[in-house]
């Protein structure tokens, strides 16, 4: 674990540089075993027994293209006994030695063989340079060392120079095991687990079916990684211990001086390492440019099992991850074609561990590994093979800890037996933004940590960058086994569009993945052109249940990867509106036989939560059917009674605040930003508690779980709806939860309110804002409830669904109803509430009828130029008879005074108008916008603006309040 952290510290201050190089250099963790980072063990563990003995060598290889001499660190474990042995060729994983495979080794002796375990030529104590199994480098060594085990005399012989020997290795290991049995045909047996067919194509993969262009690289496995490569840039250049030499090696330090003097040549160079200088340059060069050069994709082919598989004839098994996102299933695939075209017998196991996690049936794994070795290093050769043929995990099932295993006679391939499964296709493409420099970008997977089962899909699911294709609901179960593909249409603004697909199921409004895997593409084609390609997704085994949907995600970027830095646009829509499936039905060989600890413990405690809720709910129950029912409120739909909120930093949002509601009104909440207006409902819905005070709704106190709020219908703080539902289906769903009939839900009038035309029938993700408010109203006044609560109810409608909004309300509430309305949009509530209640600061400022707020018998407004001085008008106001009141809004846009007098106004004109002022207008009739900037102002201090200190930001508040 320390190792890890240490090389994550340094992926993330380097990644940036060379991530090229990290990712298809350090396959493996650095320090551990093939068998430990993947979860895989080439034979099972076993402590250390004195009947094993060991001895170490310095092994001359070959040496270096520069002439410079390399020696291997070896190992050699023997058994006890003197009779030959068959032999065991142990490879480690990158970044290893030949400590990292110990315990293997020593369990494959104490099984009766002799074992040779080895530190690779640029690792450890070992000299030379890496250059990524080579076969004129690593792949000769092996060579050599076969050549080691023939000529000890405790290792038995088929002939002169021939040793009975199986190689085995995971990952870098494995690439080794497979590359030295076809370029060596004294080997009998082969393991290979967790490695590469093609290093190209598993570091640059292709999910376009039939395409040859390279896709983007696996950069973040090249981020986690990086460290080590740093480390050996240090140890070449002197600045750590010496990677080169130890134990007297001479042949050691002279090749990681010949490194270190190579890496002087370029400062990018210090970053190679213990990596041949050449090699580096060109993953350098790929890092750079995005795509691996001409002479790079032929090296690394050239360093890869493809080349020489068919040369295998050594029986061979293969062990590939289900949930590998490094080296994938499609690359054991690949070797298992080559070696069917070669006629050599060989089997296939996809167990569900690889780099990113371990194997949950670890001992299966083992024991197949095992009796490999065991059968072919006897010399049988006949049929049947000695584990079947192919082996895979399904997923694990919940509540357990191991994945049922099951086998088939015959390996299917990634496109065996297929199903069709329909998938719903959007009435218009979807469009997929690449923003420039490829930020932000989708997460789909953490490579390394295994997130399968995780709710990552928002941040998989980007907006503007995702585009989603449903399936139907399943209505029957099968298992997937192999690669699914969908065929996508693809049209672009550039001549090339990379994507990430990927496979989820649908859970309610989220969704998961059974294997974080995802599929990257890159397309070629003509700006505007729309391109037919099939896309084969990343291989696996999903168990596809019936009544389970499924979801197609497509993305424009994905961390996990290189992505084009370019901006560009992408039109994404299906080609044909199918996924198939591969599937197959094996039989199931072994699952997990531990009880489900889980489930019960879940059980158990789900139980006794339930027991204490029930009786905390029965208690506040005889509680509150000890508060009085106030029977004379019984026909009054509201009434609020001294209520006070304090949160817990001591802000008192609610303080003292008393209003009623009557049947048949409107009723507006008004008030600025923080002045309690939504703590105030959400009290009066039961949502939250107050410290005092009390809510009644037709006489029955209201409270969480107050059984009279089924009477109550609300909107607050916006609509909230499952997206991949229709507008219909969201409102049957929300009424059904009510466990009301159908019947009483007055769909239709609803459905009139939300005024949805045909867009009712389409899912809730594709509708604007102005739609979802619709909507949401439509639901809160499903049923007619008695006292209908709506928060900012406009918000997000345009100027004629406002109006049209109006009498709604209005005839609503006429039928007895109650409407009460939370909003700042003052001129609408002054069209359309009967009532007002204006909070501030908590408290209520003023409330009465509209009308009487906005009388005006007595009333008279002047309204004076834009800038103009209000002082003329005030001073002679103030010294006139029969002036009962003088409100002013110093507002620089349009300055008001409104006055209550006892003059008639005629007279009272002209004493404002012989005073000086700027008078552009006189109305006689006050505006409800008017009486709430002057309770505002009056609340909070002077009403003109003059005295007082901070009186300019109140002045500005007015003004914001005014604006909204």
């Amino acid at each position: 674990m320390q190792r890890l952290a240490q090389a994550r510290r340094r992926g993330a201050v380097l990644a940036a540089a060379v991530p090229l190089l990290a990712g298809l250099a350090l396959v493996l963790t650095p320090g551990v075993s093939a068998s430990a980072a993947s979860g895989l063990s080439l034979a099972p563990a076993a402590s250390t027994t004195s009947e094993v003995r060991t001895s170490d060598q310095m092994v001359d290889v070959g040496p270096e293209a520069d002439g410079t001499p390399v020696r291997l660190d070896t190992r050699l474990y023997l058994p006890a006994g003197s009779a030959p042995r068959p032999a065991v060729l142990l490879a480690h994983g990158f970044g290893g030695s030949k400590e990292s495979v110990d315990a293997e080794a020593r369990t494959y002796a104490a099984d009766g063989n002799v074992v040779l375990t080895f530190t690779a030529r640029g690792f450890g104590r070992s000299g030379g340079l890496i250059h990524l199994d080579s076969p004129d480098f690593e792949i000769a060594d092996g060579r050599v060392l076969l050549d080691l085990l023939a000529s000890r005399p405790e290792v038995r012989r088929d002939g002169a120079g021939d040793p009975r020997v199986a190689v085995a290795g995971g990952s870098y290991g494995g690439a080794f095991a497979l590359m030295l049995a076809g370029a060596d045909p004294r080997v009998d047996a082969t393991v290979a687990a967790i490695t590469w067919n093609d290093l190209a194509s598993a570091l640059f993969p292709q999910g376009a079916r039939d395409s040859s262009t390279p896709g983007p690289y696996k950069q973040l496995w090249g981020a986690r990684f990086f460290g080590a490569s740093v480390d050996g840039a240090l140890g070449a250049t002197g600045g750590a211990a010496a990677t080169g030499a130890a134990g007297g090696s001479s042949a050691g330090a002279a090749g990681a001086s010949s490194a270190g003097a190579a890496a002087a040549a370029k400062p990018s160079d210090l970053l190679c390492g213990r990596f041949e200088v050449t090699l580096c340059r060109q993953l350098q060069d790929a890092a750079e440019n995005g795509r691996p050069s001409a002479a790079l994709a032929a090296t690394l082919r050239r360093n890869s099992p493809q080349a020489s598989i068919s040369r295998v004839t050594a029986p061979t098994l293969l062990v590939q991850g289900e949930a590998d996102t490094l080296f994938g299933l499609d690359q054991a695939d690949a070797n298992a074609a080559g070696l069917a075209s070669a006629g050599t017998r060989h089997a296939v196991r996809w167990t569900d561990g690889g780099h990113d996690g371990p194997s949950s049936n670890p001992s299966l794994d083992e024991e197949a590994g095992r009796t490999w070795v065991r059968t072919y290093l006897a010399g049988t050769r006949t049929d049947p093979l000695p584990v079947p043929a192919f082996t895979y995990s399904l997923p694990v099932p919940r509540g357990t800890d191991s994945a049922p295993v099951a086998t088939l006679d015959t390996y299917p391939g990634l496109r065996g037996g297929t199903e069709k499964v329909s998938l719903k296709a959007p009435q218009e493409p979807s469009v997929l933004l690449t923003p420039p420099g490829g930020q932000p970008s989708s997460m789909t997977s953490i490579p390394g940590l295994g997130t399968s089962g995780l709710p990552t899909y928002r941040l998989a699911a980007l907006p503007g960058m995702s585009a989603a294709f449903d399936s139907t609901v399943l209505d029957r179960s099968f298992t997937v086994v192999g690669s699914p593909s969908v065929r996508l249409s693809v049209t672009s603004t550039g001549t090339e569009a990379t994507l990430f697909v990927s496979l989820w199921r649908v859970e309610g409004s989220d969704a998961v993945q059974q294997r974080a895997l995802t599929t990257p593409v890159r397309v070629a084609l003509a700006p505007g052109k729309a391109t037919d390609v099939t896309v084969d997704l990343p291989a696996s085994v999903w168990s596809m249940a019936a009544g389970s949907q499924w979801r197609v995600l497509v993305t424009s970027t994905d961390s996990s990867f290189t992505t084009p830095r370019q901006a560009r646009a992408d039109r994404i829509s299906l080609a044909a509106p199918v996924l198939t499936v591969p599937t197959a039905q094996g039989r199931i060989l072994a699952s997990s036989t531990d009880r489900d600890t889980e489930s019960i413990a879940l059980a158990a405690g789900i139980a006794a939560l339930l027991a204490v809720i029930a009786a905390s709910a029965l208690l506040r129950r005889r509680r509150r059917h000890r508060e009085a029912v106030r029977d004379d409120l019984a026909d009054v739909p509201l009434v609020v009674d001294r209520l006070v909120k304090t949160y817990a930093d001591g802000h008192r949002a609610v303080d003292d605040v008393s209003w009623r509601a009557e049947r048949g009104q409107v009723v507006g909440l008004l008030g600025p930003n923080g002045a309690g207006k939504t703590t105030t409902m959400r009290m009066m819905l039961g949502l939250i508690s107050p410290d005092s005070g009390t809510v009644h709704v037709l006489g029955r106190p209201v409270h969480p779980g107050s059984e009279v709020l089924g009477r109550v219908g609300a909107l607050v703080e916006g609509p909230g709806f499952l997206p991949h539902l229709t507008g219909r289906q969201n409102l049957e769903a929300y009424w059904a939860a009510t466990g009301r009939p159908m019947a009483e839900a007055s769909m239709d009038e609803a459905l009139g309110v939300a005024a949805l035309g045909g867009a009712l029938d389409r899912p809730v993700r594709t509708y604007s804002h102005g739609m979802k408010q619709r909507l949401g109203i439509a639901q809160a006044m499903l049923g007619r409830p008695e006292v209908l609560f709506l928060d900012e109810p406009t918000n997000g409608l345009d100027p004629p669904q406002i109006a049209a909004m109006r009498p709604i309300l209005q005839s609503y509430a006429a039928t007895g109803r109650t409407v009460v309305v939370s909003s700042h949009l003052l001129a609408e509530v002054e069209l359309t509430c009967s009532h007002v209640v204006v909070m501030n600061a908590g408290r209520v400022v003023t409330a009465g009828p509209v009308s009487e707020l906005l009388s005006s018998e007595d009333t008279t407004v002047f309204e004076l130029a834009p800038g103009a001085s209000l002082a003329p008008a005030r001073a002679a106001l103030a010294g006139a008879d029969g002036i009962r009141s003088v409100e002013v809004v110093d507002d620089p846009t349009k300055p008001m005074v409104t006055v209550v007098s006892d003059l008639p106004r005629e007279a009272l004109v002209r004493v404002v108008v012989d005073s000086g002022a700027q008078v552009v207008g006189v109305g006689s009739r006050r505006h409800l916008e008017e009486v709430f900037l002057g309770v505002i102002a009056s609340s909070q201090g002077p009403a003109d603006g003059s005295d007082g200190d901070g009186d300019g930001s109140m002045v500005e508040r007015l003004r914001q309040v005014r604006a909204r």
